[in-house]
């Protein structure tokens, strides 16, 4: 019984670390953006603007590979932008890229925006991502630059709204809270249930009560000034959490590192099983080597997954059944609660899928302490500390070993 104590102990601890993550994530959604209201005689009100922001031109950056799910209308949501000056830079690695037909299309379609199409070559670093976003850098004519991720549909109001918060030149890097949509098959389903519970969460949790920046490579806007100060592009070109290491290399400059309320899509439509399981043994891969010890808490952090354990390593009876019964059910209405209030486009039976999804993630997350490997876009690297990664050996004593788990892991997928 003792067993089933311990577990139903860290259980609980880990639903009310969920709670203050739909805490967070509810704080983050009605956090002012910036426009403070005054009366005349110099108390707050809500009418009168304290600000007038300033709207400084923009280069969008948008790295290109393959097609994404709806890549086309991820890609015109930045042309119709209400905002006054920007130029968005498409770049790619080969004419042979299916990308390069869409993003040729969206510069026909709107022959009056500032729209380049760059395709070189560049093997500057193992980030394939930081590869392709060197040119597309090297060819920007402002000082403000936006990254963003292809899979990624923004609203009209998107430039206008992080931008304010360059208004404070000690602000170094915005980035943005992020919603996933779609959902058309299991794996996307499952892809989009985990960004709309635990990633929002905890990107929420660190800032809000923690205070540490944990920036998602979706959407970061910085100068280039406070970029080539920490480096540029080149100090993160063999780094995989890029996005991360951007983001802590710019808090340690004594630049602020904010998380904007103004939320983004993140189109996820047909994703399989197998390529979901992939991407999340791929960052866990990352948070192991980026948190170290820390990466224990993701595990307790998983209420589902950890009321499931008693039934495995004690005893299968109707207390444990109950038990996980009752906190999965727990799980789902405030996953349906943070689906509610983030505008999720989801159907609400879906939800029933989140403790799947749970018992999912908590197996994955034993593989990255087993496994020092990752496959990125075709290519394996080993992955260091800091995320730093290194060529993986073709030959040799150890190429067997890397081999073997793929093998195994092909099996099981």
């Amino acid at each position: 019984m003792e067993i089933f104590y311990v577990f139903a102990g860290l259980t609980i601890l880990g639903l009310l670390a969920y709670g203050l993550q739909i805490w967070a994530v509810r704080s983050t959604l009605k956090k002012n953006t910036g426009v403070l209201e005054y009366w005349s005689d110099g108390i707050k009100c809500p009418s009168t603007p304290l600000l007038h922001h300033s709207h400084p031109p923009v280069s969008i950056l948008k790295p290109l590979k393959g097609l994404d799910d709806n890549l086309f209308d991820n890609l015109e949501s930045f042309c119709v932008q209400d905002y006054p000056e920007y130029e968005i830079i498409f770049s790619l690695q080969d004419y042979n890229d299916p990308a390069y037909k869409v993003a040729r299309k969206i510069k026909d379609k709107y022959p009056d925006k500032d729209i380049s199409v760059v395709v070189k070559q560049c093997n500057a670093g193992l980030n394939p991502k930081i590869n392709n976003l060197i040119p597309a850098y090297d060819t920007s004519k402002y000082e403000l630059i936006l990254i963003s991720d292809s899979n990624v549909m923004v609203e009209k109001n998107y430039l206008k709204e992080i931008i304010k918060h360059m208004d404070d030149p000690d602000v170094g890097l915005v980035s943005n809270i992020i919603r996933g949509v779609g959902g058309r098959t299991i794996g996307s389903v499952l892809e989009n249930l985990h960004l709309n519970s635990f990633i929002l969460g905890s990107v929420c949790f660190l800032d809000k009560f923690l205070k540490m920046p944990c920036v998602v490579g979706k959407s970061m806007l910085m100068r280039k000034s406070d970029l080539e100060a920490i480096g540029g592009f080149k100090a993160v070109k063999d780094v995989l959490a890029e996005d991360y290491i951007i983001g802590k290399k710019m808090h340690k400059k004594g630049k602020k590192v904010v998380l904007s309320s103004h939320m983004i899509k993140n189109v996820n439509e047909y994703w399989g099983l197998k390529k979901f399981i992939n991407r999340h043994t791929r960052w866990g891969r990352l948070r192991w080597k980026i948190g170290g010890i820390k990466y224990l808490t993701e595990l307790i952090s998983n209420p589902v997954f950890m009321s499931f354990l008693p039934m495995l390593l004690w005893e299968f009876s109707r207390t444990t059944l109950f038990f996980a019964l009752f906190i999965s059910l727990t799980k789902v209405a405030g996953d349906l609660y943070l689906g509610k209030i983030t505008d999720s486009d989801s159907n609400p039976l879906v939800y029933l899928l989140s403790p799947v999804k749970d018992i999912i993630i908590g197996l994955i997350w034993f593989v990255p302490i087993l496994s020092n490997t990752v496959v990125w876009r075709g290519n394996r690297y080993l992955i260091g500390k800091d995320s730093v990664l290194s060529p993986c050996p073709d030959t040799g004593m150890w190429s067997w070993r890397y081999r073997l788990v793929d093998a195994i892991r092909a099996r099981i997928a």
